[in-house]
Order: C-alpha cells, then sequence, then structure tokens
C-alpha cells in the first residue's frame, strides 16, 4: 500500500474548507432566500452543495490535463493561487466577502432568478475561483492512487461538512451570533493566508532551482 502523506491530508482539507468559507457565505445565502420556506431552503442547499461537489471532482481531475494543454507549470499556478488565496484570507481576515465569491451585480441578479441553487450559490458562492484553484493544485500534487483518492474524499468530505453549516445556517446564526461567526471566519482567513504564503515560497523557490540549474548549465 502506497504511503499516504498526513501532512497533505490536512493541507488538503483545511485549505480547501477555508476557501469554501461557508460560515462566510452563510449571511449571503440566507439573504438569498429569505422567502424560501425551511423545506425548499434545504433542498436549496442540498441542490446547490452537490453541484459544487460535481464542479470540484471535475476540476481536480482534469488539473494535470489542464496543465499540460496550456504548457502551465503548477509552479507558476502555485504562485498565482497563492496571491489569490492571499486576497480571499485578508477579506476573511477583516470579515468582508471576497469579491471573487460573489459580485453585488450577481446578488441583484439572483434575487429575480427562480433557480439560484447553480449560480450564484453553487457557483461561485460555494465552488468560487479560490476552491477550484485550490484542487487543481493540490490534485497535481499527489503522486500516488491512494493520494488521489484520499483527495477527492477530502473534497466529498469538505462539501458535506459545507452542506450540514448552510443547512444549519439560521439556527448556528442565532446561536453564535454576529460576532461569534465573525470570529471564527477570521481564524479560517488566517489559516488560509499561511497556506497562501507557503504556496507562493514553494512556487517562487522551485522556479528560482530550476532557472539557476539552467544557467549553470
Amino acid at each position: 500500500m502506497d504511503h499516504l502523506d498526513f501532512s497533505f491530508i490536512v493541507l488538503s482539507f483545511s485549505s480547501l474548507f477555508a476557501l469554501l468559507n461557508p460560515i462566510g457565505i452563510a449571511p449571503i445565502i440566507l439573504s438569498l432566500t429569505e422567502n424560501y420556506n425551511l423545506d425548499e431552503y434545504k433542498k436549496l442547499i442540498r441542490k446547490s452543495t452537490f453541484f459544487a461537489c460535481i464542479i470540484l471532482l471535475i476540476f481536480a481531475v482534469m488539473g494535470k490535463i489542464i496543465f499540460s494543454f496550456y504548457a502551465i507549470t503548477i509552479h507558476a499556478f502555485k504562485i498565482a493561487g497563492g496571491i489569490l488565496f492571499l486576497r480571499i484570507g485578508l477579506n476573511m481576515l477583516e470579515a468582508k466577502v471576497s469579491r471573487t465569491k460573489s459580485t453585488p451585480k450577481e446578488s441583484e441578479e439572483a434575487e429575480s432568478n427562480t433557480d439560484i441553487a447553480l449560480s450564484p450559490i453553487g457557483i461561485p458562492l460555494i465552488a468560487g475561483p479560490g476552491a477550484i484553484t485550490s484542487v487543481m493544485i493540490l490534485s497535481a500534487q499527489t503522486v500516488s492512487f491512494n493520494q488521489k483518492i484520499v483527495f477527492y474524499l477530502n473534497i466529498i468530505i469538505s462539501l458535506f461538512i459545507t452542506f450540514i453549516i448552510l443547512t444549519l445556517a439560521k439556527k448556528l446564526t442565532k446561536k453564535l451570533g454576529t460576532v461569534g461567526l465573525r470570529i471564527i471566519e477570521r481564524i479560517m482567513g488566517m489559516i488560509l493566508m499561511v497556506v497562501a504564503i507557503q504556496f507562493i515560497i514553494d512556487g517562487v523557490g522551485t522556479t528560482i532551482e530550476i532557472y539557476a540549474s539552467e544557467i549553470l548549465k
């Protein structure tokens, strides 16, 4: 059996869950669904998280294919992804909604949309650019079959927890209050910023090593 890297399992789950940010997007989703009864709301969240899960799994499976097709190195993508994660993490630290998640225009259009499960809730609120970038980078780092399976399970587990949190969003909002939700969001934002900086360091470091070895040849 292939050796499983526990640190990779923790990194992939924590970074992806922080990017999904169910605590942070809950107030937006609640405002978009204020006219829904409880059964309609649960059905909407179930449909949204399932759709987001399918999208993330597709990008996780096709990550290496996309890199090869566009001749993109994983190191360059790590640097770009790290910068994106840094911006999202900073917004979470300041308890702001990142514009990579949703723009005012999208929220306004959603109010008149009869089916908001796929857009804007499924994409980009749950499966936003940050989460998609994350699964592509992390999937490209998997080297064994067992690692891939564990990573795909991490995606499913992260979305399942997101589904639970969003389903209980109204109760959580009442129990934790705005302050409690913001504290949790800021903690997740700090974790995401640390992951972002590590991605940038890894990407820049490896790129410098590659170019240095080419020059010294």
